[in-house]
């Protein structure tokens, strides 16, 4: 599920929701079970190598278009 979608589903602010994933996958390190994160993918050109995987960059550094899904999260 993507952050903003996360951040509606709790009403919370989407930075807000991004803390709580960093504490979620830091309480998940002794179990069996991970957090996996697909990064955010430029929808124009298909870049995917962000410095960050967690925060939606502004623009692609590749084209510099703004069209940037949000990275997704999902525990397995």
């Amino acid at each position: 599920m993507p952050a903003g979608a996360l951040a509606n589903e709790f009403e919370v602010r989407t930075t807000t929701a991004l803390d709580h994933v960093e504490h979620i996958s830091q309480s998940l390190e002794p179990t069996d079970e991970a957090l996996l994160v697909a990064p955010p993918t430029c929808e124009d050109c298909g870049f995917d190598d962000f410095d960050d995987l967690v925060n939606r960059p502004a623009r692609c550094p590749e084209c510099k278009s703004e069209a940037v899904a949000e990275p997704t999260f999902v525990i397995e």
